[in-house]
């Protein structure tokens, strides 16, 4: 059973599109028709949703430009009253790729991790098989925007006033491991027929360099700039990244040569909200594709 599973990290997101566009161009064929089953989080939410639906990377990579800057626009300083963005620009464009579609009907099989707030558990939503609350379906736009909602940063999204729902990088940025653990218990494979294709979105460099300073308030963590009051997600980022590569090294671990990760080092921090970096990304996305082509299409051939 071959898998595909994606990172979150918000803007961070067009490295893995770069990554599959390449793969799109190289092989002249759809991301979909390589795997059987696809996962993402965050922001890996709206790529594997897109790779499910059948729409091409182009068209993906243009749509993240075209509302990468609408959806990370402020509408607060720091966070403290009220979420620093809106999802009504990230809601617009979930509707327009995903229209009416019902995650159900989805055909291929498809995971995306998110967090039920409410009630305070680890959530997934499937297009093969209800929820962990018994639901059978909800809308494909819903169940992204859900796992999209970073605290702070995104308001909680209300699922039917049943519950809120917040975003699955808070324990599965890299889905690698609901992909194993799904494909075991859903499909019954067994452990050596299992590959995974596990996209990062870049390994940081999150300076937290030792200084004079003895006691650390939240300015260090989540580094507040003056005069412009822009907070940099610096714990954000830091736990996410940690959360991938430790999810990364139990997969090698289970799966060996079947797990194949493609990641790079970015060198510098770039925040996941700051759309800046987005051509630089894509540039690194396609080096990506380019150091590690014998290792992708190892896995695709096997």
């Amino acid at each position: 059973m071959k898998i595909l599973g994606i990172d979150g990290g918000g803007i961070r997101g067009v490295f893995a599109i770069s990554i599959l566009k390449a793969m799109e161009e190289a092989y002249q064929s759809k991301i979909s028709d390589h795997f059987d089953l696809v996962a993402g989080t965050s922001t890996g939410s709206i790529i594997a949703a897109g790779a499910a639906m059948d729409s091409d990377m182009d068209t993906l990579l243009d749509q993240y430009y075209q509302y990468g800057g609408k959806i990370f626009m402020k509408e607060a300083k720091v966070g403290l009253f009220k979420s620093i963005y809106s999802d009504r620009s990230l809601r617009v464009l979930l509707k327009k790729a995903f229209g009416d579609q019902e995650l159900q009907a989805v055909s291929k099989p498809l995971l995306i991790p998110t967090v039920d707030l409410t009630h305070g558990k680890p959530y997934v939503h499937r297009s093969h098989a209800p929820d962990e609350l018994g639901n059978a379906s909800i809308k494909l736009w819903d169940a992204v925007l859900s796992s999209c909602s970073a605290p702070v940063y995104f308001p909680p999204n209300n699922i039917g006033n049943k519950y809120l729902s917040i975003d699955g990088g808070l324990w599965a940025n890299n889905p690698s491991l609901v992909c194993l653990t799904d494909a075991l218990h859903y499909f019954e494979e067994s452990l050596e027929s299992i590959q995974i294709l596990s996209l990062g979105t870049g390994k940081q460099n999150i300076d937290f360099s030792i200084d004079a300073e003895r006691e650390w308030g939240i300015n260090h963590w989540l580094r507040f700039q003056l005069p412009s009051f822009k907070v940099t997600p610096k714990l954000l980022d830091l736990a996410l990244d940690i959360s991938s590569e430790s999810v990364s090294y139990h997969c090698k671990l289970l799966l060996g040569k079947n797990y194949c990760r493609i990641n790079k080092d970015l060198k510098e921090e770039m925040p996941f909200d700051d759309v800046n970096y987005m051509d630089k990304l894509i540039q690194l996305g396609k080096e990506a594709f380019a150091e590690n082509r014998e290792d992708i299409e190892r896995f695709l051939t096997k």
